[in-house]
């Protein structure tokens, strides 16, 4: 009996000290994908503001001031060699009914053959939901840009009214940066679905695309650089008296 006491503490010590490791292991693993979604958040932000900076070669002012939703996609990259498809993580947010901006909402993009035109590098996706039937199809949590909701490259210049009537029928304005270079891309045929992984770690459960979308979540603290470059481009066109705003846009500092 004396020898058999004596080992069960040793072997509940080593039990003890196995579940610590793997606790420490998850939580350090939490930690990672907590700071990853923080990272691409601040890298989302970087993204507009280093588009928004180049006047002659942005994304015009009209586009964003009537912005429904915008999405981006920081460094998205080819997944496959030869015709295989492109894959990338970004964030969306849309107007809410009281003119603010929602919390962002985790998204994956996947396309296909287009890949192969960014020459296998990574590269930058901005996306604009136009109106209110884009708008609809983002809330869904999956559709498909060219079959489920129609998209156009955009027209680039912070001043250019939009090229044609064609793109400004389009419910999603889609751009992509790479080498330095920014761009109206055609995405057609790529998947937008809602990240539902990072979702959880964001928000610390898996809540509806259309919750978050439609204002019912609080902001995380990390979002704050990402909304504000959302804001600041969005209505920047309406303070610099260039434009007039949308009808049911709201603009003032409070409300956005």
């Amino acid at each position: 009996m004396t020898k058999i006491s004596s080992k069960l503490p040793r072997r509940l010590l080593v039990l003890g000290t196995g579940f610590l490791l793997l606790a420490g292991m998850a939580w350090s693993a939490d930690d990672k994908d907590a700071s990853d979604i923080d990272k691409r958040l601040d890298a989302s932000a970087k993204v507009l503001n280093e588009i928004m900076a180049t006047p002659d070669k942005a994304i015009p002012d009209k586009v964003m001031s009537d912005a429904k939703c915008i999405a981006v996609i920081p460094s998205m990259v080819k997944i496959a060699v030869g015709f295989g498809g492109s894959h990338g993580k970004g964030v969306a947010t849309c107007r809410t009914e009281n003119g603010k901006w929602s919390a962002p909402a985790p998204i994956t993009i996947t396309g296909g053959s287009w890949g192969l035109q960014l020459g296998g590098q990574a590269v930058d996706i901005v996306m604009v939901v136009t109106n209110e039937n884009g708008m609809q199809h983002l809330l869904s949590s999956k559709f498909k840009l060219g079959a489920d909701a129609s998209a156009a490259a955009g027209p680039v210049g912070r001043d250019a009214a939009a090229d044609t009537d064609v793109k400004m029928r389009a419910e999603v304005l889609t751009y992509s940066r790479a080498r330095g270079i920014f761009a109206g891309i055609d995405l057609n045929g790529s998947a937008i679905t809602q990240d539902k992984d990072e979702t959880r770690i964001l928000y610390g459960d898996m809540i509806p695309f259309s919750d978050i979308l439609n204002g019912k979540v609080r902001p995380r603290e990390s979002s704050a650089t990402f909304l504000t470059a959302v804001r600041k481009y969005s209505g920047q066109a309406a303070e610099h008296g260039q434009l007039k705003p949308s009808a049911g846009t709201v603009t003032t500092t409070a409300s956005r």
